[in-house]
This record gives C-alpha cells, sequence and structure tokens, in this order.
C-alpha cells in the first residue's frame, strides 16, 4: 500500500513539471508570433519594391532583344528582295518559292511595310510566270512526226516533272476571288491569265504543226488512190485530231495555273481553234476536189461521210462541249459531204442514161465504158453501205430519178435504208439495160449488136452475181436479179437468133426440093458460115468468162450441127452434084470444131482457124458412096 502511494506522488510532481514546461513553450511561441508580425511589417515595402525592379529588368532584356530581331529581319528582307529580283534560279525553285510564301504571309497579316511586300511578290510571281512561259514554249517546239502514219508527240516528261511543282504554287497565289484585300492580286491574276491564254496559243499552233502534213497528205492521196481507201484516211486523220486535242484537254488541266471552269474552257478553245481551222481548211479542199468531179469521187465524198458521222459523238464532247463554243466544224462539213453524196446518185443515173444515147459510130462489140463504170460503182457500195443508205433515205426513195416514173398524189411509203438501198441499185441496173438494150438496137449490124448486148450483158451477170468479188448480192434484191438473168437469157436468145438463125433456116426443108435447090441450100449455108466466122474472128464473145464461152459455144453446136446433119442425112443418096464437095465444103465434124474455134482463146486468143477444103474429109459422104 505504501509502495503505491509513494508511485502516485511521483506520478503527480511529474505531472506538474510538465505543465510548467508547457507554459514556457506556449509563453515563448507567443513571443515568436509577435516577432514574425513585426518582421513582415518591415519586409514588405522591401519586398515590393524587388517585383517592379525585377519587370523592369525583364523589360529591358526583351526590348534589347527585339532590337536584335528587328536588326537581323532587315538584313534578311534586304537579301530575300535581291532574290526575288534576281529570279528563280536552277534546282532553287523551292527556296524561291519559300521566300514568297513568306512574304504573302507578311502581307496578309499586315505588316507596316506590307505594300513593298506585296509589290515584290508580285515581281517574284511574274518572274515565276515568265519560268512558266518559257518551259511551255520549250515543250512545243520542235520538228514534227513524218512518216506515213501519225504519231503524236507528247509533251516531253523531264519539263512535266519541272513544271509541276511550280504550277502547284501558281495556284496558290493570290488572286481577287480569294484575296480581294491583297494589294498585288489584281497584277498577278492579269500576268497569269496573260500566260495561260499564251500557253494555249503555243499548244494549238505546235499541235496544228504536228496534224498539218498529214492533212495535206490525206487530200494529195484522194485524187491518186481509191476513193473507199481515201474516205478512210479522212476519217482516219480526223480521229488522230480528236486523239491529240483529248491529250492536250488532260495536259492542260494538269498544267494551267487558273483552274477555274471558265478559264479552262476559254484556254481550251484557244488551243483548239488552230486545229478547228485546220479541219474546215483540210474539208473544204476535199470538198471542192468531190465537186470538181463528183463522178470519179463518189466513193470519196460516200466515204469519208460513212468515217466521219461516226465520229459525230466525240467531236461534240472533245471540240464543242469542253470548250463551251457552239460551232461544230465537223457537223457543217459532213452537210456540205452529204449534199454532194445525194447530188451524186440521181447524177450517176442520169450519165448511164445519157450514156444509152450513144456517140455516133460504130458501138463495138466490147464492154461498154458505163456497163464497166456500174459494175464498179455496185461492187463498192457494201464498202460505204450505210451511208449510202442513209443518204438515199434522206434523199428519198426513187427521187434519184428526178421526177421520172413518180406517180402524182401518191404518197410514198415508209421503207428502212436497205429497202431504199435495193430499190437505187434495181434502178441502176434497169438504167443500165436499158442503155444498153438502146445501143444495141441502134447498130446497123444486128449481129453485132447481139454480140454487143450478150457481153455486156453476161459481165453485169457474172460480176454481180455469179462470181461477184465483193458483197454485191447482199444489196440486190430478188427483182434486181431476175433483171439480170432475165435479160441475159433475153441477150444470149438474141445472140444465136443474129449469128445462127439465118444457118438453120437455110437448112429448112421447102417444096422445090430439086438438085439446084439442095445445092443452094449448101452454098448458102457455108457462105453464111464464113461470115459468121468472119464476124467472130474480130467480134469476141464473153472474152472474160471462160465458163460462159464454154456454156455458149455447146448451145451453139447443139443448135447448128444436128440441124446441118439432119439436112446432109436427108440429101443423102440424091446424086444432086457430080462434085458434092464442091458445095458440101465441110462435114458437121468440121463444122462442130470451127464453131468451138469461136469461143476459144478468150480475151488473148486469136481468130478461129479454119479448115482448109482440100483437106476436109466427110464421113457421112464416104459412107453413102460420096467419095472424091
Amino acid at each position: 500500500m505504501d509502495d503505491e502511494t509513494a508511485e502516485i506522488e511521483l506520478l503527480e510532481q511529474n505531472l506538474n513539471k510538465t505543465r510548467q514546461i508547457s507554459q514556457r513553450m506556449t509563453s515563448i511561441l507567443s513571443s515568436f508570433d509577435t516577432r514574425l508580425v513585426k518582421l513582415e511589417k518591415s519586409i514588405l515595402p522591401l519586398y515590393n519594391s524587388t517585383q517592379v525592379l525585377t519587370r523592369r529588368a525583364n523589360n529591358i532584356e526583351s526590348a534589347l532583344q527585339k532590337i536584335d530581331e528587328i536588326a537581323s529581319y532587315h538584313e534578311g528582307v534586304a537579301a530575300e528582295e535581291a532574290l526575288i529580283l534576281r529570279g528563280p534560279q536552277p534546282n532553287q525553285l523551292g527556296t524561291y518559292t519559300e521566300v514568297l510564301e513568306r512574304m504573302n504571309v507578311s502581307v496578309a497579316f499586315n505588316s507596316t511595310d506590307s505594300r513593298d511586300k506585296a509589290r515584290l511578290v508580285e515581281s517574284g510571281a511574274k518572274k515565276l510566270i515568265q519560268l512558266y512561259t518559257k518551259l511551255v514554249a520549250e515543250g512545243s517546239s520542235g520538228v514534227p512526226p513524218g512518216g506515213a502514219e501519225f504519231t503524236s508527240v507528247p509533251f516531253p516528261a523531264s519539263l512535266i516533272n519541272t513544271l509541276k511543282p511550280l504550277v502547284t504554287f501558281l495556284r496558290t497565289l493570290p488572286l481577287p476571288a480569294t484575296h480581294p484585300s491583297h494589294p498585288a492580286a489584281q497584277g498577278i491574276q492579269s500576268a497569269l491569265k496573260d500566260a495561260q491564254k499564251g500557253y494555249g496559243d503555243m499548244r494549238g499552233a505546235w499541235v496544228r504543226k504536228c496534224l498539218e502534213t498529214f492533212g495535206k497528205r490525206v487530200v494529195d492521196r484522194a485524187e491518186t488512190i481509191d476513193g473507199v481507201a481515201a474516205g478512210t484516211e479522212v476519217g482516219r486523220w480526223t480521229e488522230n485530231m480528236l486523239a491529240v486535242a483529248e491529250e492536250e484537254y488532260n495536259l492542260l488541266l494538269e498544267l494551267a495555273p487558273l483552274i477555274a471552269p471558265a478559264n479552262i474552257s476559254t484556254t481550251y478553245a484557244t488551243l483548239i481553234s488552230p486545229l478547228t481551222n485546220l479541219f474546215t481548211s483540210t474539208l473544204g479542199s476535199l470538198g471542192s476536189l468531190i465537186k470538181r468531179n463528183l463522178n470519179k469521187n463518189t466513193f470519196l465524198a460516200l466515204s469519208a461521210y460513212s468515217s466521219l458521222t461516226v465520229l459525230q459523238p466525240k467531236w461534240n464532247d472533245i471540240m464543242s462541249r469542253r470548250a463551251d463554243r457552239k460551232e461544230n466544224e465537223l457537223k457543217e462539213g459532213l452537210h456540205s459531204i452529204r449534199a454532194s453524196c445525194l447530188r451524186s446518185f440521181p447524177e450517176f443515173l442520169a450519165d448511164i442514161r445519157l450514156a444509152g444515147l450513144g456517140k455516133g459510130g460504130e458501138i463495138g462489140t466490147g464492154l461498154a465504158d458505163f456497163t464497166i463504170s456500174t459494175v464498179q460503182y455496185l461492187e463498192r457500195i457494201p464498202a460505204v453501205q450505210d451511208a449510202a443508205a442513209s443518204a438515199l433515205l434522206t434523199l428519198g426513195d426513187g427521187n434519184w430519178k428526178m421526177g421520172e416514173g413518180t406517180q402524182i398524189g401518191k404518197k410514198p411509203t415508209e421503207v428502212d435504208e436497205s429497202t431504199v438501198l435495193e430499190h437505187f441499185t434495181y434502178d441502176v441496173l434497169n438504167a443500165t439495160v436499158q442503155s444498153l438494150l438502146t445501143l444495141s438496137r441502134t447498130n446497123k449490124r444486128p449481129a453485132f449488136g447481139a454480140i454487143f448486148l450478150l457481153n455486156n450483158i453476161s459481165y453485169l451477170r457474172t460480176q454481180l452475181i455469179v462470181r461477184p468479188r465483193t458483197d454485191v448480192p447482199s444489196i440486190l434484191s430478188r427483182p434486181a436479179q431476175e433483171l439480170l438473168n432475165s435479160n441475159f437469157r433475153t441477150a444470149k436468145a438474141g445472140y444465136f437468133d443474129a449469128n445462127f438463125s439465118p444457118l438453120l433456116q437455110t437448112l429448112v426443108d421447102e417444096k422445090d426440093k430439086g438438085k439446084s435447090a439442095v445445092k443452094e441450100k449448101f452454098t448458102r449455108f457455108f457462105d453464111l458460115l464464113d461470115e459468121v466466122t468472119e464476124r467472130h474472128a474480130v467480134a469476141r464473145v464473153l472474152t472474160d468468162d471462160p465458163d460462159g464461152r464454154a456454156t455458149v459455144a455447146d448451145e451453139a453446136m447443139k443448135l447448128v450441127v444436128p440441124s446441118l446433119q439432119r439436112f446432109i442425112q436427108r440429101n443423102l443418096g440424091k446424086e444432086f452434084s457430080k462434085n458434092p464437095q464442091k458445095y458440101i465444103k465441110m462435114p458437121p465434124e468440121e463444122v462442130e470444131a470451127l464453131i468451138k474455134g469461136f469461143y476459144a482463146g478468150g480475151s488473148g486468143g486469136g481468130a478461129p482457124s479454119v479448115p482448109a477444103p482440100e483437106k476436109l474429109t466427110n464421113t457421112l459422104l464416104q459412107q453413102a458412096g460420096w467419095g472424091w
């Protein structure tokens, strides 16, 4: 118990000491706080003064830095001004454009010297535009392509690589539409417009130079080569022109500094103006050539019309729509050529009818010029069938006859192109046949007229139906083909009638069957046979048709020889003469050989050989006891 009391007393003493210490600490802290307040009041004015001094020092330092920057800037502006005035140098285009771009930005932010910088920007832009024009001129010069076939000359790739970054920068220059307040915008726009117009002029002159030689070649060759081929060349040349124009349009889109649609169409119109002028003059020369001799150049007109018509949609797009032009030179040229085509059909028929009137004198037995020209005309129509059918449909069914055979008051029936072409070819063949019939009838010697008619009708039929060299049968209607076949049969019958009927008439039995009558018939027969032989020596039959000659020879032999054999057999045993070889100059076998000789050799053969009378052996007479 005493121990616990002692511990409690010791604990109370310690608590008292701790209380006393806490009181002394509180007193010390209060004194320290008072001193801190006094210190703060003393230091605050000094702190405020120090802040002002620090701010002034910072301002002074900033001012000094700005002065240094201004001095350096003025030194840089002077250098950049010299660079701009010197112009872009090789391999330094990037540096030049960067300087211009910095100055342009400075002008945009309205710096104190913005007007001077705008002047430099305008000067630098014009020097870049001059470089642009120089590069375009370099790519638009040289020697145009030569040779027989046209080959385009593309813009040099090296120059395109140089122009691309230049054009890209030129497109960023200030213009009134994008920078209305920029002092240099108006001057830069004017310079760009002039440069772009110059681009159109230079490229247009160059592509015309490339195409002009080939245009002259087309016109020159049109007078010397086949009309269909010449018309095809006209179409190929025009197609090359359109291809070049399209290439130039795509190049313009790539290299034009001003890319607004109005600017592009205006420049493109300037570019293609030399091309359209060249096309107009070339087509005008061809038109004059066609009109000067329409008969000769009909197929040049038809072929050119066919070749150019298919290019009309492409022309409308490339040469009219893209250039925002109302003019359409191809359409106008096609109207002129079509007018010549429409005129050619009635004139061709009129020429055939006029040929039927003859020129006076003997017409001979060979092919008439208009027969050959008709065949050539019809043979070439399939190559220009679409153009010919279209033109004929425009002319109107039957109007090529210029009123002949037209029924007044009768409405024309609707026909398609194929039908109207068949109608025209029928009328051509009918007019040709009628002219041939007229000429053959005017011949003073009917036998020669019959040979003339047979040769010409057969030539028409062979070349157009039997052995055509082109697809002529496709444009001949069934009536047209039957017209030729029927007239061929009639002409052949007329040939046999005119040349061999007199022979057969001498072998006809008559009431007077005396010896003198028989002698007279044999004498008359062989006299007429001599005339036929002489006639066929100078008038060859179907010279260019070996199959036709063989057929006619066979039919002639079947017509004459059997009749002669029957006549001889009927008079066997009748001693109508002591010297029968005086009257029967050759046996039927020799007559057959002689007739075959009429048709031997074709165009290169000579006159048929006539056997010598003294060498003849008449088998039938020998069998009957008539030896000599």
